[in-house]
Formats: structure tokens, sequence, C-alpha cells
């Protein structure tokens, strides 16, 4: 009995999808959808407040683009297309928005963990974005026991931030600077 392969779809033919009626998020990795559910309450708050946080710094000074869950081109035959939690593309790098997906990876991602995320999943997701040319990602932890924020540069092993630590966005975001609680504090 032979099996047939599921036909491998592109980042346009998944660009020109419907949003699932259901909330659900979806990403395309190497060609094939990957469907998750909505971010649960204490997940949404932390990555707004990671998000206004940031934008804070880079709008007024007009170094580049912050964004919520928004799609980039990671890899190409067969694609993958990632919406990470939050998303910083310096203005060098990317002198527009584009309408389509971002085709060059972000300088900086932010992904924050669900309590339904398998870990091996989520290092592969951080192996990806920075074999793919993400220079920096921020694993945030926003578990109550935890509260940590870990930092992935290159091949270097993730630095652990803890509450009272401040984070900063390196050579990255230079301008960026934040004590790690804030991100989690009402």
């Amino acid at each position: 009995m032979s099996t047939v392969a599921a036909k491998l779809i592109t980042a346009e033919e998944f660009g020109a999808m419907e949003d699932p009626i259901d909330g659900s998020k979806q990403e395309l990795v190497r060609g094939e959808i990957v469907t998750m559910p909505p971010p649960k309450g204490r997940h949404g708050y932390v990555q707004g407040e990671i998000y206004a946080r940031i934008r804070d710094v880079v709008k007024p000074k007009k170094l580049g683009w912050v964004l919520v869950e928004s799609g980039v081109v990671l890899e190409r035959d067969p694609d993958t297309v990632r919406g990470p939690d939050v998303s910083f593309y310096s203005i060098t790098r990317h002198p527009s928005r584009p309408d389509d997906y971002f085709e060059i990876p972000p300088d900086l991602v932010v992904e924050v963990l669900s309590p339904d995320d398998r870990r091996r999943e989520v290092m592969d997701k951080i192996r990806e974005y920075l074999a793919n040319g993400v220079r920096l990602v921020w694993l945030v932890n926003p578990d109550p026991e935890v509260l940590t924020v870990t930092v992935y540069r290159g091949t270097e092993p993730g630095v652990i931030f803890e509450e009272s630590d401040t984070i900063t966005g390196g050579d990255v975001l230079p301008e960026f600077s934040c004590q790690v609680g804030a991100f989690f504090s009402p």
C-alpha cells in the first residue's frame, strides 16, 4: 500500500488563506500548516507589555518596526512562515513595511511560552530563527513560579534573566533597557 504525500503549500498560498474562524493561530512550517490555540490571558498580557515597552523606545526615534504576530518568511522551498509573538525590524535592514510577509528576518524575536508549549518544539523554533538570520531571540516564561527571559544569540547558550535583572537590546537595539519584572507586573 502506498501513501500519497500531502501537497506542500507556498508562503503566497498560505498568505491568501482566510483566517481560521475559531481564532486559532497558524504558521507554515516547511510547507505544512501548523495550528495552535489562541494565546490565553497571561500570555497575551505579557506579549502586550513587551510590545509596548519596545515600541515606546523604537517609535519616537524611528528606529524601525515593532510588530505582534506578523508573518515572516524564514525558508523557501519548502516555505516556512512564522509569526513571532513580538518582533523588531530595524529601519536600516527594513526601510519600509511590506503589505505581505516580511522576506528578511527580524533583528529581534520575542516568543512568550504558553503552558501547553513543548520544550523541544520551542527550542527547534529558536534554532530555526537563529539559523535563518534573526540576530537575537528572547524566550519569555510568564509562569508566576519562574518569570524569566532567556536570551539567545547565534550559537551561544541561552542566558537567563530573572525578574530583578535588567535586560537590554544589546547591539540589536542598544537604546532598549528594562527590568525583566516590568514585563509581568500589572
